[in-house]
């Protein structure tokens, strides 16, 4: 639970028709598997004490008490168990027979909650027997010698993590236009269960996943779907046991339908995530009526299962990851394009070092001149090499330039910055930030003074992941007049460049797909210090600043969610504990922390540029922070998880 992580399960028994005692048993011994695993939150199917096929036999009296004494048994057999459950029973209420959802909780009936939309087409004909949910406001019932609430609007809260607040709809209520669960989340609920018999038939699967993700992103919720299974009739229906739980559009656990093997589905919701994103949304609803009704729950670490990129920027299917790629670079060309057609500039001018960064905006750059049918001879391409350029990115950037058909032009500018240090007397021997950002300032100036002379626009080079940590000079590197790479972190610059090889390679064009997999091979440098005595780069950026992916890492949970240095440590050591142990974990996340507050003040200057993802650092409409804004009460943080190691 700490860190608003709360273990969930979907759990389908073998059940038995119409003997809702032994079926009380087959719940229990599930429930007693699932709090072994380590769920908080376990959902079984409807009418799961009785079986969903029971037909006519529902309007039997000894069914139904049978149902009731099945329940009760229930409630002795999990009252040890530190678990909210959520379970079908078919219950008669004032002359009518309801479908509904029993949540318990240590032996104690919470509430119970009706069905909403009961169906009669096609292969179900529920309301044969049972009526939807009455309109009236929710009522206290004497059930299992208890006083206990009854409605559709019952919200079941808990004591110890306020962020988890349980709501439960029934099968066909996901369906509808406009489920229940919309309205349980408008009021507060953060994990709908969804106690469901869906029979399985052609193409039904993937409808169904489809469905209960879309809504978990529609409503911004975890979503806990569990269908019945084994045991139930065939006459005309075969039941699966298709369990899905999902968050916010992702699918966490799927127990696929008839899989053989455990009968849970098992993953780890994030409610304080949710709630964050919903903090957000402007757009979340928000309504009240709902009765809440308190549970507990002992507080402990939830035990991580569930899926945390490592990369959240670069997705891990290959194909998805092209495709990401590709509407990535069409976003960069189509923005650059556009702002050239109304600047009616002549050309796009770009600073080219043979790295990463200023590679990816020249194939960004290529790409919309041809957008444009413009020759891409309307970029000018320019290498300013100085004191730190190596014969290696010198010659990438050349080949480059060349293969694209560029406008080339190579400025040397060390005379120029060996003269600005005489101006302001630096001894050139000191190789401090001065020495540094003089070069970087140069090659801006020069930039600038060539996009002036010949009518046209200085395009930026700079990526996200920079920005961050404010590895930019200001007023140098830092400046442009269009900055396409201003959204795109490092490790997905990365990525771009290598799809762009291949792409490359397949059209035949093998000397430019050579010089892209060199530039992709060539440690990350800005080359404002001078090589070694090999001639090799000398000053490696992630020697001094950290590894791109874990500041891409930190970066991205932070901005997007929110989260505390606490929660990044945790699901950093949970998805990278295995290639950097805990104390440079830490010792990262420190510098992130450090840099990140202190550099606002340059990027509430930035250049326009495209926004091509969630996360960005635009000033205008994506991160608004004060550049003096104190980072010590992050930077404590830290510091108390480095005293407990």
């Amino acid at each position: 639970m700490n860190q608003g992580f709360i273990k969930v399960a979907a759990c389908t028994p073998e059940v038995s028709l119409a003997d809702p005692e032994r079926n009380a048993a087959a719940l229990a011994a599930l429930a007693q598997e699932a709090v072994q695993a380590g769920a908080r939150v376990a959902v079984f199917p409807e009418l799961a004490l009785t079986g969903y096929t029971c037909g006519d036999l529902f309007l039997s009296e000894t069914l139904l008490s049978g149902a009731l004494r099945g329940l009760s048994l229930l409630l002795g057999e999990t009252a040890g168990l530190d678990m909210l459950l959520a379970v079908g029973l078919p219950l008669a209420y004032r002359d009518k027979l309801y479908n509904c959802a029993a949540v318990c909780h240590r032996g104690q009936l919470l509430g119970v909650v009706p069905k909403t939309a009961v169906p009669n087409y096609g292969e179900f004909y529920e309301a044969r027997h049972f009526a939807p949910a009455p309109e009236e406001p929710d009522a206290m019932i004497a059930l299992c010698g208890q006083a206990v609430p009854f409605g559709t609007r019952l919200l079941f809260v808990c004591r110890e993590l306020p962020a988890l607040r349980v709501a439960a709809e029934i099968c066909e209520d996901l369906w509808i236009p406009v489920p229940p669960s919309c309205a349980h989340t408008a009021a507060g609920a953060t994990v709908v269960c969804n106690l469901s018999a869906s029979p399985e038939m052609v193409g039904k699967e993937d409808y169904r996943r489809m469905l209960v993700r879309a809504h978990s992103a529609r409503t911004v919720c975890g979503y806990v779907f569990c269908s019945a299974g084994g045991g139930e009739s065939t006459t005309d229906l075969v039941f699966g046991g298709h369990n899905l739980i999902c968050e916010n559009g992702t699918v966490l656990a799927e127990r696929l339908p008839f899989a053989s093997g455990s009968r849970i589905a098992l993953s780890e919701i994030d409610v304080e995530r949710l709630t964050a994103e919903r903090r957000r949304m402007n757009t979340h609803p928000c309504c009240g009526g709902y009765r809440e009704i308190p549970f507990s729950l002992q507080p402990g670490q939830t035990a991580l299962t569930r899926a945390v990129p490592a990369h959240p920027f670069v997705p891990a299917d290959a194909d998805e990851r092209d495709a990401r790629c590709e509407a990535i670079l069409n976003i960069q060309a189509e923005g650059l394009a556009q702002r050239l057609r109304r600047a009616r500039a002549a050309k796009a001018v770009i600073g080219i070092s043979g790295g990463l960064d200023s590679t990816l905006a020249l194939l960004a750059a290529a790409r919309a001149m041809d957008l444009l049918e413009r020759p891409h001879t309307d970029i000018l391409a320019v290498t300013m090499p100085c004191f730190g350029t190596t014969q290696r990115t010198k010659n990438n950037a050349t080949v480059l330039c060349r293969e694209l058909g560029t406008d080339f032009r190579c400025v040397r500018i060390a005379r120029s910055v060996e003269r600005h240090f005489a101006d302001i007397g630096h001894n050139p021997d000191d190789r401090n930030v001065t020495y540094e950002n003089s070069q970087a300032r140069e090659r801006t100036q020069v930039l600038m003074d060539l996009a002036n002379d010949c009518g046209g626009l200085v395009v930026g080079t700079g990526d996200l992941s920079e920005l961050a940590l404010g590895w930019a000079t200001y007023n140098g590197d830092h400046m442009s007049m269009y900055g396409v790479n201003a959204s795109v972190p490092k490790t997905l610059v990365r990525h771009m460049v290598s799809w762009c090889a291949d792409r490359a390679a397949e059209a035949g064009q093998d000397r430019l797909a050579a010089a892209l997999r060199d530039v992709l091979a060539t440690p990350v440098s800005p080359e404002l210090l001078p090589a070694d005595g090999n001639g090799e780069i000398a000053q490696r950026t992630e020697d001094l600043v950290g590894p791109y992916e874990l500041h891409d890492f930190y970066l991205y949970y932070m901005l997007r969610f929110g989260f505390s240095p606490r929660k990044l440590f945790r699901l950093a050591e949970y998805a990278l504990g295995n290639r950097y142990p805990a104390e440079v974990l830490l010792h990262w996340l420190e510098v992130f922390v450090r840099r990140f507050f202190a550099q606002q003040f340059k990027r509430s200057c930035l250049p326009d540029g495209p926004k091509v993802g969630s996360v960005t650092l635009s000033p205008r409409g994506d991160w608004r922070m004060p550049s003096d804004a104190s980072a010590s009460a992050w930077l404590a943080e830290v510091q108390a998880l480095r005293d407990g190691l």
